[in-house]
């Protein structure tokens, strides 16, 4: 049994108007197909371009080893040259990503590339963020520390990307004090033996090909898995939604310092704890003892 995924809407193009009436209000995902042919970035950005730009800057690499109590936030697992890893990514599979790379930051040449579209919501221009990511490497299913609004362009291969909104967080097994759900879960391919109540979540689904933007509405979850070594990058504006801002503070201010600190007194057992309280409380719902 498959999770149930209704396939993310697509339009070639779209207005402000037709965006903020039918997407950014009901905050529901879209995938814009047509979106960018006039950025230059959509006839030069490929990995090629990347290693030439950018070779010789040292880059973050992050995989898929669950979380140590001994990790910082955010703490790369590698680093290596960004002409290194793309010849690895370009050979064979690999587990390692880059996330939250800036661009503005790392590589501002690289903003000559691509302007910031108006879809009728101010976007934070000091954040343009870079993704790469190997065959078949995956993030954990989690969502955003600030619930922001993120419109997610892809470049190169293809990328499968499942979203949930926050209504459904009550059947993804969240970790407590944490934005992720349970480690273990492959939302690819799931295992409802270990992981029943996901049969009732209800979520959306899309495969980003070149050129094609993803809006993601504030705080929903989302996992992604490149089909093919490519790479991606989000902009981003912040949560409208009171309730949504008032959570993002709450993560920023008290929640991520929170878990450091408990990370910190009670070590690995911290971790422990969290991902049985996440299988604890989610089973609950059906009333299946752990």
């Amino acid at each position: 049994m498959d999770l149930k995924l209704a396939e993310i809407p697509r339009v070639e193009t779209i207005t402000k108007e037709d965006f903020i009436t039918y997407y950014f209000r009901p905050q529901k995902p879209v995938v814009i197909q047509r979106g960018i042919e006039d950025w230059p970035a959509f006839r030069k950005w490929n990995l090629d371009y990347m290693k030439e730009v950018v070779g010789d800057r040292e880059v973050p690499l992050y995989d898929d080893r669950p979380v140590h109590h001994k990790d910082g936030f955010n703490q790369p697992h590698a680093k290596m040259k960004m002409s290194e890893y793309i010849e690895l990514l370009q050979t064979k599979p690999t587990k390692y990503r880059i996330f939250l790379w800036n661009i503005l930051k790392e590589v501002p040449e690289l903003q000559n590339d691509f302007s910031y579209p108006d879809f009728g919501i101010k976007l934070m221009k000091g954040l343009p963020m870079l993704f790469f990511g190997g065959k078949d490497s995956h993030t954990f299913m989690h969502y955003d520390i600030d619930l922001g609004n993120i419109f997610h362009f892809h470049f190169q291969g293809e990328k499968e990307c499942i979203l949930f909104p926050q209504s459904e967080t009550k059947y993804l097994y969240k970790v407590p004090h944490s934005l992720i759900t349970h480690e273990r879960i492959d939302f690819s391919n799931p295992d409802y033996e270990n992981w029943p109540v996901l049969k009732q979540a209800n979520g959306y689904k899309t495969v980003l090909r070149h050129g094609e933007v993803l809006y993601m509405p504030e705080g929903y979850w989302h996992y992604m898995k490149y089909n093919t070594p490519g790479f991606s990058m989000s902009l981003r504006a912040i949560a409208r939604n009171p309730k949504n801002l008032a959570k993002a503070l709450y993560n920023v201010l008290v929640m991520r310092h929170f878990d450091v600190l408990m990370r910190k007194f009670k070590g690995q057992k911290w971790i422990d704890q969290k991902n049985e309280r996440a299988i604890y409380r989610t089973n609950k719902l059906k009333n299946i003892s752990t």
